[in-house]
């Protein structure tokens, strides 16, 4: 879980209008989060909302994503050309879905720094890909569960996503030393 009140009181504020940053985002993009956030965060600026964060343009690009606002996601992250900027753009499509534009942009990650906290997490839900966190299975993962809701499937690959999304965000968020923004 992630303390919205870490990145500060203007996206603690944000993050309240839907969840406080535990809620459930759909494996298939489909219904837009809250308005209100939306509109909140048309309003803002990366640097306005994450001053001194290590990525303040993917740190939006992940709230965008939080509150299902798919073409403002997508168009931040593809703007970006670092490794985190790739992420967020790889998890965009793994939502739409787009299975092998997801993967082509998982091999522009390489493997990244929340790897091995999401791979202990994604086990604690009962998804284990092996010695190391696999993004291309979970994209396989994500889809078989997409087809199946209610399941068991459905639980672990939602549970496993927002475990992704918090963990990315706040990597993203946080200063390179490791402090909020």
């Amino acid at each position: 879980m992630i303390d919205p009140n870490a990145y500060g009181e203007k996206v603690a504020r944000i993050l309240a209008m839907e969840g406080g940053g535990a809620r459930p985002m759909p494996l298939v993009r489909g219904r837009r989060g809250s308005p209100r956030a939306a509109e909140a965060l048309r309003q803002s600026t990366a640097a306005g909302l994450f001053p001194g964060s290590r990525a303040p343009e993917a740190a939006l690009a992940g709230l965008y994503f939080y509150f299902s606002c798919w073409d403002e996601a997508h168009s931040i992250a593809q703007g970006i050309g670092s490794a985190e900027g790739s992420y967020w753009h790889a998890i965009v499509h793994r939502q739409e879905p787009d299975a092998g534009n997801s993967g082509y942009w998982f091999r522009r990650v390489g493997t990244h720094a929340i790897f091995p906290a999401l791979r202990r997490r994604a086990a604690e839900a009962g998804l284990d890909f092996g010695p190391g966190w696999d993004p291309f299975a979970f994209i396989e993962f994500c889809e078989q569960a997409s087809r199946k809701p209610g399941s068991e499937l459905e639980r672990q690959a939602l549970e496993v996503q927002l475990a992704e999304w918090q963990l990315l965000f706040d990597y993203c968020a946080r200063s390179s030393l490791g402090e909020p923004g």
